[in-house]
């Protein structure tokens, strides 16, 4: 409901970006989930995923174009691309990944003003009727036993 209420709401042009928010934030704080970071780039839980373990990976520094990415943050965004499918492999096995960016609002982005790749686990049978006919999502974990179980997973890579 957090995400429908929020999508009812005039935007607030004042308000700080919700991803460079999170990173001044403790990493398990339910507005942060950070998992790591370098100076680049950093991985976080997506705050409403589409299944458990659906990661964010994002420059540090706020931007919305690709072409301004550089190539430390190209390399950055990179690694921890790899780092994340490697730690949902060890932490759940899924069967197989989605990996993209939506650039733009009109490509499917809700927050176009910072760049950001998702990584989302898939399994067989992932998906149900639930979002058709029901419009809504069942997931079977919380975001807190998610980074329980990948938060170690990246400080050992």
């Amino acid at each position: 409901m957090a995400y429908i209420e929020g999508n009812k709401r005039a935007p607030d042009e004042g308000r700080a970006c919700v991803f460079c928010r999170a990173l001044e934030l403790p990493p398990d704080d339910d507005d942060a989930w950070v998992l790591a970071r370098d100076d680049h780039a950093f991985v976080t839980l997506a705050k409403f995923p589409y299944n458990p373990g659906h990661l964010l990976v994002l420059p540090v520094r706020h931007t919305g174009e690709l072409d301004d990415v550089t190539t430390e943050e190209h390399a950055a965004i990179a690694r921890f691309l790899t780092a994340g499918t490697a730690a949902l492999r060890a932490a759940s096995d899924p069967h197989g990944f989605n990996v993209g960016l939506n650039l733009g609002r009109v490509a499917g982005a809700g927050i176009p003003e910072h760049l950001h790749w998702h990584v989302v686990p898939r399994w067989g049978g992932d998906t149900n009727f639930m979002p058709v006919v029901g419009h809504t999502r069942v997931l079977p974990e919380l975001l807190a036993e998610s980074f329980r179980k990948l938060q170690p997973l990246f400080e050992e890579g």
